[in-house]
């Protein structure tokens, strides 16, 4: 029997994402983004970015069906993403979502945005050990959580207090003059840079501080002070140095908690999600602190890092598989779901 083929919509920020997976087998994963009309606010305009979803979604749509060679009444499940995001975007998608579902006569599944990152990594390294640990870092999240069934069961162990680790690349990047979105401009300056040049702070790790959540606002407000200080002597801003520095600052925390949350659980599978684990030096530092721990690490390719709607088609696939029950037909969206809710 022919594994059931699950349509993806992700629209929980500016990208509208659109994929097709049939089991852990990725078809197709089409892609609009409206991120260049934010660059000159320096972030994301949450109107734009819906407008941008209602005129990019049906187009969307057939390009994906296009590229995977097939066509609507193939489908066999919906999944789209219910939350967290921004409430508008993820209102354009959930409608598109379910009148695509009204009409085709298919189960729709309000899924999880973040659980969906983690998911995601099922298309290239097959299905995930379970339980294992999970890192989450974006723009809007950072999170560590515990995975025993990603279907059902993913539970929070910490997260960001305040800015999320994405959300600090893009406001350092503003203090030096970089362009938005800040992740890659950063990446890309630390490369000429000294990551020891500069000792920035790192948040929440000391010994009376919260095992496992995140804390970024410190070390961006750090940052912006040590830029002002230059500016104000009148001296250049070495901004390969610090993007170096600032950026080992986070990934130095995000990696030492990961695998202290794997230590610490007795667990030897980690897994990095979302648009900042694209970033090579995350990359390059949780390979080595896994290696010396004896952890393995799954990180998706960096296009599957980003949203998009292949990620949601894949945690609909594994709900489907698990013969998990589909939303009722009034879903709605959610801006604070929970991670602990996989589908709702």
């Amino acid at each position: 029997m022919t594994a059931p083929l699950v349509l993806g919509f992700e629209t929980s920020c500016d990208e509208t994402g659109i994929g097709l997976v049939r089991r852990q087998t990725l078809l197709s994963d089409a892609l609009a983004t409206s991120s260049p009309a934010h660059e000159r606010f320096g972030g994301v305009v949450p109107e734009i970015a819906s407008r941008a979803h209602l005129e990019a979604m049906v187009p969307t749509v057939h390009r994906a069906l296009s590229d995977a060679g097939v066509t609507l009444r193939d489908v066999d499940a919906i999944a789209v993403t219910a939350g967290p995001g921004l409430t508008g975007a993820l209102l354009v998608g959930v409608a598109a979502a379910k009148a695509y579902a009204l009409a085709l006569d298919v189960p729709l599944y309000g899924v999880n945005h973040l659980a969906a990152h983690v998911a995601v990594d099922e298309l290239e390294h097959g299905r995930l050990a379970e339980p294992s640990i999970a890192m989450l870092v974006s723009g809007g999240h950072s999170s560590l959580l515990l995975v025993p069934d990603l279907a059902q069961d993913v539970q929070e162990l910490g997260r960001t207090i305040d800015d999320a680790a994405g959300e600090a690349f893009d406001k350092v990047a503003r203090v030096l003059g970089l362009p938005f979105p800040g992740g890659p401009h950063v990446d890309r300056a630390a490369t000429e840079g000294d990551p020891r040049s500069i000792a920035f702070p790192r948040g929440l790790t000391g010994p009376r501080d919260a095992v496992y959540d995140f804390s970024f606002s410190g070390l961006k407000t750090a940052v912006a002070r040590w830029v002002e200080a230059r500016e104000r002597a009148g001296e250049p801003v070495p901004v390969a140095d610090v993007s170096a520095a600032f950026q080992e600052a986070v990934v130095d925390v995000l990696t030492a908690k990961a695998v202290r949350a794997c230590r610490d659980h007795g667990l030897d599978h980690l897994v990095i999600g979302g648009g900042v684990a694209a970033n090579s030096r995350l990359r390059a530092l949780a390979q080595e602190r896994c290696d010396a721990a004896g952890i393995v690490l799954r990180v998706p390719s960096r296009r599957l890092c980003t949203d998009n709607g292949a990620m949601v088609a894949a945690l609909g696939s594994r709900l489907v598989e698990a013969g998990v029950a589909p939303s009722a037909v009034d879903l709605g969206a959610d801006s604070s779901l929970p991670i602990e809710v996989v589908s709702r």
